[in-house]
């Protein structure tokens, strides 16, 4: 007897519990290639002696195809007729691909001496991670509840740097071990077994588990492109929308400096190996996202997001500021370590505010498109932050980068807390156009 509709248990938008489990091991699965490649792989190129140039280049290679997010955006919010749901299909498609195009990772044969093949594998990797990227914060802002939102926020955000974490540990320990095919195959075992998993989640109970068939629809009810862009630009540009974005990006390009800076200065300058850094990173990284997260969530919910931001962002400016100033003490083992920890909180902390704030701020016409393209824009100052910490590195040590970045973080805090001198920051705002309150 088939099963009805109505009775489905794995709809994500009638489960709150599927919704947590899900959305975590989506942005799981995103986070493991990240962490592989811009973390285990670029502390083993660091450590084989590959200039932090070089090494800034392959990390800026790997991440740039996700800059472009936001073109994905607009094409998901235009194709969404298909009896499987609006973004199901997306997501599955974008993860088959990325499947295997991590697959593809196999014909570089030394990655050392074949950078440049790694870089370019790396590279279509990333093209298709990114649409499951895109695809899968638009379902994200289109079945999560807007008093769910913190909590959800923070665990696909968790998600994500455990995801990190366990590419940077756990395929650290693999590659050492047992080289880097090894690597790439547990990495692509491990997102199969998720992509199989995938195929049986449903947006809603109604919809189909795989069907090719389309969705009656009118034609007059889906925006054109260039009304989608035109809308899209409208919500980027706002000035409520340009006062909070801009901070955000100066705190995350302020981070990808810094972080990618003291990895190479804990290599090169203080004989740490890759595979102590990376398993470093990984193991006491995922245990601070996981209860940073978890507790974040509930005080954004509570707090409000942008003043948990707000506070987030001094607190990080000043941890910066002092823990430069004492670079001194870097060749204790307890200080290093509690450097790579102390980074590793950094952007969870935030993300569990700002994710909230940039999801408020999206206007309801093109909410998946416009937060796809703030993502886009985060992960592009990622990209040219790692880029710009390389090409810094050649001339200037990394403690005084890390003083610069937390004096920009401090300055981006007070035009969160400031923004006009007649408005208190603490004051919860609904935005005009899409009525949310951040």
């Amino acid at each position: 007897m088939p099963l009805k509709s109505s009775a489905y248990a794995l709809a994500l938008s009638e489960r709150r519990w599927l919704r947590y489990f899900a959305f975590f091991y989506l942005y799981v699965m995103q986070g493991i290639p990240a962490g592989f490649g811009l973390y285990t792989l670029a502390n083993y190129l660091t450590a084989h002696q590959i200039s932090p140039a070089a090494v800034g280049v392959f990390a800026a290679t790997v991440g740039l195809p996700w800059s472009f997010q936001f073109i994905w955006g607009p094409i998901i919010d235009k194709y969404q007729q298909s009896s499987m749901g609006r973004r199901r299909p997306w997501v599955l498609l974008a993860q088959t691909l990325a499947l295997l195009a991590s697959l593809g990772l196999l014909v570089v044969d030394d990655p050392i001496r074949e950078l440049s093949s790694l870089q370019l594998a790396f590279f279509v990797h990333s093209v298709f991670a990114s649409v499951q990227d895109a695809s899968v914060d638009a379902l994200a802002i289109s079945v999560i509840p807007e008093n769910e939102r913190g909590r959800l926020t923070a665990v696909m955000r968790g998600g994500f740097l455990g995801g990190i974490s366990l590419g940077s540990a756990g395929l650290a320990v693999v590659l050492h071990a047992y080289g880097f095919h090894a690597a790439v195959w547990t990495q692509s075992l491990v997102l199969l077994s998720l992509t199989v998993l995938t195929f049986f989640i449903k947006e809603r109970p109604e919809q189909a588990l795989f069907s090719l068939k389309q969705i009656p629809f009118v034609q007059a009810s889906l925006p054109s492109a260039r009304g989608l862009f035109r809308e899209l630009f409208r919500g980027l540009t706002e000035k409520r929308s340009l006062r909070l974005f801009i901070p955000i990006l100066l705190y995350y390009g302020c981070q990808a400096v810094f972080s990618r800076a003291y990895s190479v200065h804990l290599i090169q300058r203080l004989g740490w190996s890759d595979a102590d850094v990376s398993v470093l990173q990984g193991t006491l990284g995922t245990l601070v996202v996981i209860a940073v997260v978890l507790l974040g969530g509930i005080i954004a919910d509570r707090m409000g997001a942008q003043r948990l931001m707000g506070r987030v962002m001094l607190g990080a400016g000043l941890f910066l500021l002092t823990f430069n100033l004492l670079h001194i003490y870097w060749h204790e083992l307890a200080v290093g370590r509690m450097g790579l920890v102390a980074l590793s909180m950094m952007d969870p902390s935030f993300s569990v505010a700002s994710m909230p704030v940039l999801m408020a701020l999206c206007r309801k016409s093109v909410e998946g498109s416009q937060f796809t393209a703030y993502m886009a824009m985060v992960n592009l100052t990622d990209i040219t932050g790692a880029y710009v910490s390389g090409q810094a590195q050649m001339s200037i040590p990394a403690p005084v980068l890390g003083a610069v970045c937390g004096i920009i973080i401090l300055v981006a805090a007070l035009l969160v807390w400031f923004p006009y001198p007649w408005t208190r920051w603490q004051t919860k705002i609904a935005s005009p156009k899409t009525g949310n309150e951040v």
